[in-house]
């Protein structure tokens, strides 16, 4: 169940980058709307949609540079997030020294971490409940 809900919120910030980037935007920061994104900050958001959708909906499990990357940054996200926020705000906003970041900017960086982890266990592990399922059909 919760691989597909991933992966539907990956098809989902394929087709809607912005709705996903605005949410995050007025999660993280005081002053959202003088926000400039970057040309190709939406390209990176579908990016992480289609890494999404692709881990997550591939049959056969096994590490994989993409897993292995998303695995990398999640882990630093719980462990140390400040380097991947300053990285982060500098390639999608044209303007990061103008915004302010809120202050549980850190945890929900951790929380990112974490649900990027989920995904790459999900992807090396399999769901079980799909599991189950899939091999009740034979």
């Amino acid at each position: 169940m919760l691989r597909k809900l991933l992966i539907a919120f990956g098809i989902f910030e394929i087709a809607k980058p912005q709705p996903v980037i605005d949410a995050c935007e007025r999660i993280g920061l005081e002053n959202p709307e003088e926000a400039e994104l970057r040309p190709w900050a939406l390209h990176g958001a579908r990016l992480e949609g289609a890494l999404f959708v692709w881990l997550l909906a591939r049959r056969e499990s096994g590490s994989t540079i993409a897993s292995t990357l998303l695995g990398v940054v999640g882990g630093v996200l719980v462990v140390l997030p400040q380097p991947i926020i300053e990285l982060s705000q500098t390639l999608v906003y044209e303007n990061v020294d103008e915004l302010e970041l809120k202050p549980w900017i850190k945890p929900a960086a951790r929380l990112l971490g974490v649900l990027y982890l989920t995904v790459v266990a999900l992807s090396v592990f399999g769901d079980e409940s799909t599991d189950d399922a899939t091999s009740g059909q034979n």
